[in-house]
C-alpha cells in the first residue's frame, strides 16, 4: 500500500533535505537512482503520508530499510529503533569519518548495519564522489555539524 506523494509535499520533503538522502548523506544528483520520498514509519505501520513521517533517502538506504523500524543493536541484544529524520539529530547518531559512517550509538548502530552504510560497493561510491569533491556535500553541514 503506497500513498499518493503530491508533487508540493516532495517538493518540501526535498527542499528540507537539502536533495539529500537523510539517512547516508549522498547528494540526490550524485546517485544512478536519485533520492525517493521515504515513510519514516511505514504506512503499513500505521504511518501516514504527512510531512512529518517522510523523509528523503537514497535508493540503496529505501530498498534496506524497506518496512523495517529497527533491528537488534549488538551492544545490548535490545531491539532498538532506527534512526528518525523528523526526531533526531544526525550527528548525535552518527560520525563521518572520511568516507566511513560511524555510529554513536545504539540507534546509530542498528541503522548503520541495516541500511549498509559502509557496504563495499557504498564505501567505493563515496570513495569516487570524494575524489572528485562531492562527498560530503556541502548541504552536509547541515546534518554533520
Amino acid at each position: 500500500m503506497t500513498s499518493y506523494v503530491s508533487a508540493e509535499l516532495r517538493r518540501l520533503v526535498e527542499l528540507r533535505a537539502y536533495f539529500l538522502c537523510e539517512y547516508c548523506l549522498i547528494h540526490a544528483e550524485d546517485t544512478y537512482l536519485g533520492c525517493h520520498v521515504d515513510h519514516i514509519i511505514a504506512e503499513k505501520h500505521g504511518g501516514l503520508t504527512h510531512a512529518e513521517n517522510l523523509s528523503l533517502a537514497c535508493a540503496f538506504c529505501n530498498r534496506a530499510k524497506g518496512s523495517d523500524l529497527g533491528s537488534i543493536a549488538t551492544s545490548t541484544g535490545q531491539l532498538t529503533r532506527f534512526y528518525h529524520p523528523r526526531s533526531d539529530l544526525w550527528r548525535e547518531h552518527f560520525q563521518l569519518d572520511g568516507i566511513h559512517i560511524r555510529p554513536r550509538t545504539d540507534i546509530g548502530q542498528v541503522t548503520a548495519t541495516i541500511l549498509e552504510f559502509n557496504a563495499d560497493e557504498r564505501l567505493f561510491e563515496r570513495e569516487a564522489l570524494q575524489r572528485i569533491g562531492r562527498y560530503p556535500p556541502v548541504e552536509a553541514i547541515h546534518f554533520i555539524a
